[in-house]
């Protein structure tokens, strides 16, 4: 049903991209684009027709996880077919700048419609949705005032409550670099070293997991993604919505730099053949009506503060501070953040 009315949301947007009308020509306009994408979600088939339908431009994609896709790109070199790239956490777009397999783009189309903050400082890659990691708590194991902050996961008082999933995992990774960011490299180790302290039991299993272990007790708080929450609390399965009865949300640090963002994000890449369909692709998910469809295909919300969302479970969370950090610090210090991980122990 969720789907449906979605859709129904979707075209209705769809016909009216008024945003192109004030967007540059793009030079030479190829009528075919390669897409290498992580994004795996039955909703994307209407979002890819409809750019088709729009430019008269071909779209042929690989999708692939995250990391296998990357390597590809590097191992194919300059004879890659691929045109842009499509995948999920500001550290893995980072990763693949770093190995030179994106390239910059200046379009006044996505540097207007996207906040400064989710494009990369060089333009070449762009956040176009994000998720937000949140506190998880166990109502009847924990209050949620002493978990009103990512500093409280470090307080002896939670011992033996805290689960996550493994400190080598990009998601973890990002966090901890906007922390290195916020509190300087001292601190956050000094948090890790607390959270490990605090550890129910050892880093395993997803997001998904970490929800399900506070709601069934075998630990009292967590760390998830918010897109996993909603998932959960979008389940037809009925052990699923018992589970999440006892289980609430924090929105961390609202009263400092605000709670961490992430993003599902794209780049043109280095070797493109065809880059003007790339830059094209790029400027067409920022549109408010392709924002709406890319983001609520995974339940999260839009870069773009105008483009509308129709999604009950992520407006059933309420309205939070994000942190507004730039993402490409989510990248620049994951080695950092992989080194303080290893030295305290969150394996």
């Amino acid at each position: 049903m969720y789907r449906s009315l979605f859709l129904k949301h979707f075209l209705k947007y769809a016909l009216m991209p008024a945003w192109i009308a004030a967007s540059a020509p793009v030079a030479a306009q190829s009528n075919l684009l390669n897409l290498y994408s992580s994004r795996h979600y039955q909703t994307d088939e209407s979002l890819y027709a409809n750019f088709t339908k729009q430019f008269g431009i071909k779209l042929n994609r690989i999708e692939a996880g995250e990391d296998p896709l990357i390597e590809r790109i590097r191992n194919e070199g300059a004879s890659s077919p691929a045109d842009v790239l499509i995948t999920v956490d500001a550290g893995r777009l980072w990763r693949a700048e770093q190995m030179g397999l994106f390239q910059p783009v200046q379009s006044k189309v996505l540097e207007s419609r996207l906040p400064a903050h989710l494009r990369a400082a060089n333009n070449q890659w762009f956040g176009f949705s994000t998720r937000a990691r949140v506190i998880v708590y166990n109502k009847q194991m924990v209050n949620a005032a002493d978990v009103q902050n990512y500093e409280d996961l470090a307080d002896p008082k939670l011992k033996g409550k805290v689960c996550t999933r493994s400190g080598s995992h990009v998601y973890n990774l990002s966090l901890m670099s906007a922390l290195i960011e916020h509190w300087g490299e001292s601190k956050a180790e000094a948090w890790a070293r607390g959270v490990v302290a605090n550890f129910a039991r050892a880093p395993k299993g997803g997001d998904t997991d970490q929800i399900k272990a506070v709601a069934s007790g075998e630990c009292g708080v967590a760390i998830a993604n918010t897109y996993y929450y909603a998932r959960l609390l979008a389940s037809d399965k009925p052990d699923d919505r018992k589970r999440m009865a006892d289980v609430a949300l924090v929105w961390p640090n609202q009263k400092s730099f605000g709670t961490h963002l992430n993003v599902s994000g794209a780049g043109v890449l280095k070797h493109a053949p065809h880059k003007d369909a790339g830059i094209r692709y790029l400027e067409y998910l920022a549109g408010d009506a392709a924002q709406s469809y890319f983001a609520g295909g995974n339940n999260e919300w839009p870069a773009v503060a105008s483009a509308p969302l129709n999604n009950r479970y992520l407006d059933a969370m309420g309205k939070f501070k994000a942190d507004t950090l730039n993402i490409s610090a989510l990248g620049r210090h994951q080695p950092l953040a992989q080194k303080i991980f290893d030295r305290a122990g969150y394996r």
